[in-house]
């Protein structure tokens, strides 16, 4: 492996795995790893996997063969959720050379150092999710204008649909002490906007092994991260209704460094589906966070993660989420398909939910979180924002967003890299 000096990397699902890769990355580079783009030829690829849905599993195996058939010689190293979850499955795809799960990806740099090509099967580096301890700290840099910073790991809930807790073992988080380190370091090089990133980032404050040896809370580490020089915005990624307090959002309304922009699942608008999911709270708990974050912030941006064809999940039930939805002053929809996950409660639920009613429900819930955005985003037409422009061109444009996240696209103009700009919308 010695000769071996280009990487190239492939991220799967979320902002949480972009922080991991570009971390794994400059463990590499620093290794004397020259980083090459995933289309481009190299002599190891890193794919870092999700297994929320069924389709990145596909997408994991359809990578590998497009390597193989590009790159036959090259290393293959998979890594991730999916890799932790079924390592003997990925194992057996034709060409890959080594299987990370989670207590190994941070070491990568010494499982590669030690890798031959080989037609057998692939090196397997995993143990069982409840040894996995120890947190790792990861920020993306050099990627993309916005930096995701992770400050927790893992999850205590047992969502009857969810594979996470399996992939990413008991919840567990960094100091508050590390991540203003983190985060001063982030600025000294310049980073505008740190994105905070955990799989259960509410839940902040349990130590690495999963205590609560931090004796601090999220809001805790918001009000923190307020009080430092340097960086101008932060955004909450992702936030569970019953982990965001009353607190949280007063604190965030009368900030002037954290966005008024949430991010808030809420998987099914059907207090039925909701407790067969294992949620911990109802609807009109979701629908009082939303009231309480438009009252004091009317501007405020809200997204919403919401599951469809979950089993059992009648057209009664749809509709109560459709009409919950469409009630609620959100700004728009990730929606998700609901796919059989192995290991998972759901899997044994009855009756399931044909493909067909699936989809489209998927789509009415689409289109739905299309009006919603379009009707956000004219709200604020007229209005001057500041803008924090990406440094990427994109065939002659460039592309920013406002602090309430409000997406503005113009001619590039390089002085507006990576920079805040007063925008008349």
């Amino acid at each position: 492996m010695a000769n071996k000096q280009t990487v190239a990397f492939h991220t799967l699902g979320c902002k949480l795995n972009f922080s991991e890769t570009s971390t794994i990355s400059r463990m590499l580079e620093k290794e004397g790893f020259e980083k090459r783009d995933f289309t481009d030829l190299a002599d190891v690829y890193v794919i870092n996997t999700c297994s929320v849905t069924d389709n990145a599993d596909k997408e994991c195996r359809q990578l590998v063969r497009r390597i193989q058939r590009k790159s036959p010689e090259s290393f293959v190293v998979i890594t991730g959720c999916y890799a932790q979850l079924k390592p003997k499955e990925i194992s057996a795809i034709p060409g890959v050379d080594l299987v990370l799960g989670a207590a190994e990806k941070f070491n990568i740099v010494q499982h590669i150092s030690e890798l031959t090509k080989s037609t057998d099967a692939a090196k397997i580096c995993s143990c069982d999710i409840e040894e996995v301890t120890g947190f790792n700290a990861s920020f993306s840099q050099n990627d993309r204008t916005r930096t995701f910073l992770k400050v927790q790991d893992g999850c205590d809930y047992n969502c009857s649909f969810c594979t996470i807790p399996m992939a990413r073992g008991k919840s567990r988080s960094d100091s508050i002490d590390n991540v203003l380190k983190h985060a001063k370091t982030l600025a000294e090089e310049g980073v505008k906007e740190i994105v905070l990133t955990g799989v259960n980032l509410g839940d902040f404050g349990k130590g690495p092994n999963g205590d609560l040896a931090h004796e601090s809370n999220f809001t805790d580490l918001v009000k923190a991260l307020d009080q430092l020089k340097g960086i101008d915005r932060y955004r909450i990624s992702s936030i569970e209704p019953n982990l965001l307090t009353n607190e949280l959002i007063e604190h965030v309304a009368n900030s002037n460094h954290f966005m008024p922009h949430f991010h808030i699942p809420l998987q099914s608008g059907s207090n039925k589906i909701l407790g067969l999911m294992r949620r911990r709270y109802k609807r009109e708990l979701y629908a009082e966070r939303v009231q309480l974050i438009k009252t004091l912030m009317p501007h405020a941006a809200i997204g919403v993660d919401v599951i469809v064809g979950f089993p059992g999940e009648t057209e009664a039930h749809f509709r109560e989420t459709f009409e919950f939805l469409h009630s609620l002053d959100v700004s728009y929809l990730h929606v998700f398909t609901y796919s059989e996950r192995d290991n998972t409660k759901a899997i044994e639920f009855k009756p399931i939910v044909p493909i067909a009613i699936r989809n489209e429900r998927n789509k009415q819930l689409r289109n739905l979180s299309f009006m919603k955005l379009q009707y956000f985003t004219n709200l604020h037409q007229g209005q001057t924002r500041k803008v924090l422009f990406e440094a990427f061109d994109k065939d002659g444009m460039m592309e920013g967003y406002t602090d309430n996240y409000i997406r503005v696209s113009t001619p590039y103009r390089s002085e507006w890299a990576n920079q805040l700009v007063d925008w008349k919308l």
